[in-house]
């Protein structure tokens, strides 16, 4: 298994949106671009469903932030066996 680690640290609240928004971001123009290769239809649903889905998590994320005002840790890591 090989372990890649993105952020590890404590961040302001800005900080904090900027690095998640550019994560979600990149995620759904990556699904973005698979709809764009015309996959199927079922692959195709499933990716609009991830991105309402990841949406979804940053507004969620978004207001959680704003409520606490005040510095987060983020630890994120990807890891690929």
């Amino acid at each position: 298994m090989v372990i890649l680690n993105l952020i590890d640290g404590d961040f302001t609240p800005n900080e904090t949106m900027d690095l998640i928004t550019s994560l979600v971001h990149a995620k759904i123009k990556f699904h973005e671009n698979k709809i764009s290769a015309q996959l199927g239809e079922e692959d195709t649903k499933h990716r609009e469903q991830r991105i309402k889905a990841l949406q979804r998590q940053l507004y969620e994320l978004r207001n959680y932030v704003e409520l606490k005002k005040q510095s987060c840790i983020i630890h994120a890591s990807v890891s690929i066996a």
